[in-house]
């Protein structure tokens, strides 16, 4: 996999300390983007004059033009099909999904001809597509609204899959998607699109950093690994753990494939213990696989088994027994605790 390493010095970067949201930094990443290449292309249903159900593409039609940002039909398969047969033609379309639940209707376009098309065409085609997903609950929406379908495109070789967690990450991660030859899913955390914090440009990522799991947090006693939008309950978590004396170690792993296990295991190897969270069902999910991995590499090191904590097998709950579902605060301490008695 290849990627174009994306400037500190893009001539849209915010100025450093700058306050702003998630889906700001997103909105912002996509304007720099647009302006350091003109061969980048935005489409999707609604994200032209109504700037995007969440308004991430507010203003760049406006500034950017009809032919640019592209309100298309309710087709997500015609979506990613068009994309696909653009990225053929030398453009670098980014795709909006609405919800996470309406990917699927794209899925066969995504696994079948977007994930294989530079093997099959034996390195000879390029398919610099982004699909940017807001996925995840949390936010009171209806049935297909709150999914966590990360675990299928991971699963699928020839696909990058990435999710951003904080503003910063979210302003230099898309324009690394964008700026990368390989294709990208994109999750974005839904219910942290609002959520504010400084967006300091001088702290981006490195030019490798679009595959680099980022320690957000020392610790010496466990390591907890998250991403999206489990990563601020996982910082909630150590802090609230620290009051008792336990030292928690977050790590924010950003790419879940490739995942970036140097991290992961250097920081397993530190503390010996690990659990891993997510929105998703347990069973399958991302942390059964770093499970697996990290038990593999750091089995000497291990002083409990890896342990999971996320969604339960069933399907997405009605939005009023949402909190009921999804892994909080006590369900990540309570499996801290769990594996510290070991």
């Amino acid at each position: 996999m290849t990627s174009t390493p994306v400037s500190s010095t893009a001539a849209a970067a915010p100025a450093a300390g700058q306050t702003t949201t998630l889906a700001k930094a997103i909105t912002m990443g996509l304007r720099a983007a647009m302006e350091r290449d003109p061969k980048v292309v935005l489409m999707g249903e609604d994200i032209g004059k109504l700037g995007g159900v969440f308004r991430v593409t507010d203003g760049l039609q406006k500034d950017f033009g009809e032919d640019r940002v592209i309100d298309t039909p309710l087709a997500e398969s015609g979506i990613l099909g068009t994309a696909i047969g653009m990225a053929l033609r030398g453009y670098r379309p980014v795709c909006e999904i609405q919800f996470d639940g309406f990917v699927f209707p794209a899925f066969d376009q995504i696994v079948c001809q977007l994930a294989k098309m530079h093997a099959r065409s034996k390195g000879h085609s390029k398919l610099p597509v982004v699909v940017r997903i807001p996925f995840g609950g949390g936010i009171g929406a209806v049935e297909h609204h709150s999914e966590s379908p990360e675990a299928y495109f991971a699963h699928t070789a020839g696909l990058r899959v990435v999710a951003c967690s904080n503003p910063v990450d979210a302003y230099w991660m898309i324009q690394q998607a964008i700026a990368s030859d390989d294709p990208v899913i994109f999750f974005e955390p839904k219910r942290r699109y609002w959520e504010k914090s400084s967006l300091d440009v001088s702290a981006g990522p490195p030019p490798e950093g679009l595959d680099q799991a980022r320690v957000v947090r020392e610790g010496a006693d466990i390591t907890v690994a998250a991403y999206g939008p489990m990563v601020k309950v996982c910082m909630d978590a150590a802090s609230a753990a620290a009051e008792d004396g336990t030292s928690i170690e977050v790590l924010d792993l950003r790419s879940l494939s490739p995942l970036d296990m140097d991290t992961i295991v250097a920081s397993v190897r530190r503390t010996s213990r690990l659990v891993v969270v997510h929105e998703a069902p347990v069973t399958l999910g991302m942390g059964a696989e770093i499970a697996a991995a990290v038990t593999e590499a750091c089995f000497h090191h291990l002083e409990a088994p890896v342990l999971r904590v996320g969604g339960f097998d069933t399907p997405y709950p009605p939005s009023r027994i949402e909190e009921e579902y999804l892994p909080d605060l006590d369900r990540v301490l309570d499996a801290v605790d769990r594996s510290l008695a070991y």
